[in-house]
């Protein structure tokens, strides 16, 4: 059994493989960490409500099964309308096949409806006009005077398993004349471990045993990432994300998230916000304990 905690009266299970993980608010708990947060941003809190995501990317991305991970699901959202009218699945299809696409539209998983997801398709799905859309969207979204309806961060996934692992000209052009404002802006460089399997080969070619460069291929990996291309590309570009984390084997049932979730709460500059993420998020108790701690 695994105990999470969140802010939300939700309870859940879900079945990962052969297992089945039980989700449990542990209200006693949660009601004490709550407590240790001051008074004034607790309220504040309360009124936001919901933390608010807008997640980018290309097609096969990863980025349903990053929001699956992080909401302890491995169910699919349900889509509502800009309006919160629920959306039928059928007529969802329908629109996906004409190529039609509204990044107003919300994705909320019932795991954890107090994360409200909005998706982007890669620019390349729609070119010019679906960027458009995206800009537009954001400077919409910064200009709203509630918090609650304001963009709280934005995940930009970009795959590594790609033949070239290079960025696309959408992704170019998303840093180059893009401006996020005061929204900070991630990069998660998702299917990292694919280029485990390239350090692998290479180490193999060198002489290596399969045990010892089974062990060694995510070190050197990480190690020739760090003085690789994709991130010197953001060191020549007018929009760099805020900062960027690695993913591997999310698509495992033992895959963690956590990563993710202290990156992003580091991130978030705005103390409410912070604590409200920390609160609504169910996959780091530890992380919750120490934010309440530290406040």
């Amino acid at each position: 059994m695994v105990l999470y905690i969140s802010s939300l009266p939700i309870a859940h299970s879900a079945h990962f493989g052969s297992g089945i993980y039980t989700a449990v608010i542990d209200y006693k708990v949660t009601s004490t960490l709550l407590q240790s947060f001051p008074h004034g941003s607790l309220r504040d809190k309360r009124e936001i409500g919901r933390f608010r995501i807008l997640v980018i990317g290309r097609a096969n991305a990863g980025k349903t099964t990053i929001l699956q991970r992080v909401c302890n699901t491995r169910d699919n959202p349900v889509i509502y309308n800009g309006d919160g009218k629920k959306i039928d699945v059928a007529v969802l299809t329908a629109s996906r096949e004409r190529g039609e696409h509204d990044i107003e539209n919300e994705m909320v998983f019932q795991s954890n409806p107090g994360f409200v997801f909005h998706d982007s398709r890669g620019f390349e799905a729609g070119g010019e006009s679906e960027f458009n859309k995206v800009k537009a969207f954001i400077a919409g979204r910064s200009k709203e005077v509630k918090l609650k309806n304001q963009l709280h961060v934005i995940w930009y996934c970009i795959p590594m398993d790609e033949a070239s692992k290079s960025f696309t000209e959408g992704e170019k052009k998303f840093f180059s004349q893009c401006d996020a404002g005061t929204i900070p802006v991630m990069v998660l460089f998702t299917k990292f471990d694919a280029l485990y399997d390239v350090e692998f080969s290479l180490l193999r070619e060198n002489g290596r045993s399969w045990k010892d460069a089974k062990n060694l291929a995510p070190k050197h990996a990480e190690d020739s990432f760090a003085n690789g291309p994709q991130l010197k590309f953001f060191n020549n570009v007018r929009w760099p994300p805020k900062c960027h984390i690695c993913l591997p084997n999310m698509n495992e049932d033992n895959a963690d998230c956590g990563p993710l979730i202290e990156r992003t709460a580091a991130t978030l500059n705005n103390e409410v916000l912070q604590q409200l993420f920390v609160s609504t998020q169910q996959t780091n108790l530890e992380l919750c304990m120490k934010y309440a701690v530290e406040r």
